[in-house]
């Protein structure tokens, strides 16, 4: 009897200290998956996928095809929605973007990629791309034409413009909650499995945030100082930061009040640069619980650079967070493609360092990749 209790004791100790099973699958994979994430970006820009009902059921078959078992299709772009919002026609007299239905028949291309993702079992996840932008090269287009009030300014007065892209202001309430009005009636409208921002949500240039309100919230945090004019100061990064990181948060609760089981995704630039530049402290962001899913996009053009870049993002993230990390590969950018050699190395280097998915920048580029993809995702 005595021996039976050395047994059983120790034993029942070990099976104490064991997580249970559900708690293992938690770990091991992102939220509201059992397997691991293949995912692939669908655009409405250098594609023709989205533009007719044959293309989206195409585009999605081909996906099945080839393993992929997350479409992130993109939502809110060039100050537009690809699906009907009832948010938008408001503010701007456009449902839709009309280009996806110029006929007025009442197309959804949103709902389509959903009917013929259920068909396979493929996720969907609504990208709101555009995020805090406004423009691209229109001067702020028709939302801040509409909404001028709503428009960043950087240290000169001038409305806040980088790479081309013209920003309202990421930093004031009224614009968070358009934002946030957008991707709840997503969540609310539509059977999508997630929501997903990425370097411009929630996110602003750090050369933006020089708006009179926004400067005496400033002073009145920081003993009456005013921002510096560089840009890159780092409390001045640092303040706007925390603000983006309390909408991060924000976006979480609201959505899963919305839907509980709705993926909060999100898929920024690399760090620090992120933060430095765009005011995304995205590893608060994982660390602290406000998303499910992180997706960095680990942009490089060779294999050594690649490595080099995707181990640097580790650092930043709690060992027990890493199973929602999931690494962003550039497959295609114009005619630029990635060799089929080095579009090989990036997988095996996810595998060798733990990660047995990926996300591919876009979907045009995965056509050079077919037998490629196959291999690696139908074994």
């Amino acid at each position: 009897m005595n021996k039976l209790k050395i047994i059983i004791i120790p034993l029942l100790i070990l099976l104490a200290c064991q997580p249970a099973a559900e708690e293992q699958e938690t770990q091991k994979f992102v939220f509201g998956y059992n397997e691991p994430v293949r995912g692939v970006w669908l655009t409405n820009v250098a594609s023709e996928a989205l533009f007719t009902p044959e293309n989206v059921e195409e585009a999605v078959r081909k996906c099945h095809e080839l393993g992929i078992n997350t479409i992130f299709v993109v939502t809110w772009n060039k100050a537009m929605t690809m699906y009907r919002s009832q948010v938008m026609k408001e503010l701007t007299g456009y449902e839709i973007d009309p280009v996806l239905d110029p006929d007025n028949t009442g197309r959804d291309p949103l709902q389509e990629v959903i009917d013929e993702a259920r068909k396979y079992g493929i996720k969907v996840i609504a990208w709101f791309e555009f995020g805090f932008s406004s423009s691209y090269q229109e001067d702020g287009g028709i939302i801040l034409e509409r909404k001028p009030h709503w428009a960043s300014l950087d240290a000169q007065g001038n409305l806040t413009t980088k790479n081309g892209f013209e920003w309202m202001n990421a930093l004031d309430t009224e614009v968070q909650d358009f934002i946030l009005s957008l991707i709840l009636e997503v969540v609310n409208n539509y059977d999508v499995d997630g929501i997903q921002g990425d370097d411009r949500l929630p996110a602003m240039p750090s050369e933006g945030g020089y708006n009179p309100e926004v400067i005496e919230a400033f002073k009145a945090d920081n003993f009456g100082m005013a921002p510096p004019d560089y840009h890159k100061d780092f409390n001045w990064v640092q303040w706007r930061a925390e603000i983006l990181n309390d909408f991060m948060k924000r976006i979480y609760n609201e959505v899963k009040a919305a839907d509980p089981n709705c993926i909060v995704s999100m898929s920024p630039s690399i760090f620090p640069w992120a933060k430095e530049e765009y005011l995304q402290d995205w590893p608060t962001w994982v660390n602290f619980g406000y998303v499910d899913m992180i997706v960095p996009q680990v942009y490089r053009r060779d294999i050594e650079a690649y490595t080099r870049t995707l181990k640097a993002q580790f650092r930043y993230v709690l060992p027990e967070k890493m199973y929602q990390f999931v690494p962003g590969l550039l497959i295609r950018v114009g005619d630029e493609q990635p060799s089929e050699e080095f579009f090989i190395q990036m997988i095996e280097t996810n595998r060798s360092l733990g990660f047995d998915g990926e996300v591919h920048f876009f979907y045009e580029g995965l056509h050079k990749y077919t037998d490629i993809l196959k291999e690696f995702y139908n074994n």
